[in-house]
């Protein structure tokens, strides 16, 4: 392989790095984002469902029974970021294995 192509992919996947780091920034404010609304959804409907005179020990299984729909969002959200981290971190070892490359070049 010759010192040009492995400038160009070495170039290649910094650039993919730097787009991939301002995503996981992205998917971090979602994630957060989620966990909020699940977290005041669910602060909210124990509130209603005390409020109906429901029996104690029902309400916890009740109330995240009725707000299921916004923690499937929060354990997406926290999913998509976990993954992104991971091809972050993947992206992090490419590069690395680029620059080896190029090292091992420029010495011959």
């Amino acid at each position: 392989m010759e010192l040009i192509q492995v400038v160009e992919h070495l170039n290649h996947a910094t650039s993919r790095l730097s787009k991939a780091t301002k995503e996981v920034f992205k998917l971090a404010k979602e994630r957060a984002e989620a966990e909020r609304d699940y977290r005041l959804a669910l602060s909210k409907e124990i509130v209603r469902l005390r409020e109906q005179n429901m029996p104690a020990t029902m309400i916890p299984d009740t109330a995240r029974g009725n707000v299921a729909e916004l923690k499937f969002k929060r354990d997406l959200a926290q999913e998509m970021h976990r993954s992104a981290m991971q091809s972050i971190s993947a992206l992090e070892v490419e590069v690395q294995a680029w620059q080896s490359i190029l090292r091992n070049l420029e010495e011959f």
